[in-house]
């Protein structure tokens, strides 16, 4: 990254964490972008440049990411696992968010007051889920349901939303990598589970005359059979 890009993406987390710290000192709905503005120390026009609106304020982080997501998708070699490829996307998009404690706290923190912005939450997520989505359906296996490709990226996505929710609310106090690792174990047994099911058992049914003998040989065998495993 060039000087020029890291301080203007170091003005851009500024402005956001000025702003969020304000919304949360003073209700969203009283804070203008020019009260934003002049906390931040730059003018007006600045921090249209960087946000279109006031509610991006709180997100300087998420458009970036969605880049660095899909480059790691498109990079995924033809050979690569898609849902492991989507796997590690997400793995190295929570990274990047612990790399941000205090902006995730408070966005956190804001985002449970403020029903517009809980709301903007969601949007950003289905933005990752719908791209997520669109790489699975394209690597897939052609005969793969038509489902999957949606179900695989929801869930995944629900594992790293549990696993930084948590983070968050906690402030830190848990270990979300480590959540996000078995999330995403208990993702690769389902499928693994789905591309390769279990055997199914054939029942041979018969009919057999009610004689002595057969009551006789089905006692025998029902005394000498052993549990299936």
């Amino acid at each position: 990254m060039s000087e020029q890009a890291r301080e203007s993406k170091d003005t851009k987390y500024r402005i956001a964490e000025t702003a969020m710290a304000l919304f949360l000192e003073e209700g969203y709905e009283t804070v203008t972008v020019e009260a934003v503005a002049e906390a931040s120390e730059v003018s007006r026009r600045t921090v249209f440049r960087y946000f279109g609106g006031k509610d991006e304020l709180p997100f300087p982080d998420h458009s970036a990411r969605l880049r660095r997501l899909e480059a790691h998708l498109n990079a995924a070699g033809p050979d690569e696992d898609p849902v492991e490829a989507v796997i590690g996307g997400t793995e190295a998009s929570l990274r990047d968010f612990l790399r941000h404690p205090q902006l995730v706290f408070r966005r956190y923190r804001l985002t449970r007051r403020v029903p517009e912005l809980r709301n903007r939450e969601i949007v950003e997520h289905e933005r990752y889920v719908a791209m997520t989505s669109a790489f699975l359906r394209g690597r897939l296996a052609p005969d793969a349901p038509g489902f999957q490709a949606m179900g695989l990226a929801a869930l995944i996505d629900a594992m790293h939303r549990s696993a930084l929710g948590g983070w968050a609310r906690s402030e830190g106090a848990t270990d979300a990598m480590a959540e996000l690792h078995a999330g995403m174990a208990w993702v690769r047994g389902l499928t693994a589970e789905y591309a390769h099911p279990s055997p199914v058992r054939q029942v041979l049914l018969a009919t057999l005359p009610d004689t002595p003998e057969v009551r006789r040989t089905l006692t025998a065998l029902r005394d000498s059979a052993t549990e299936l495993p």
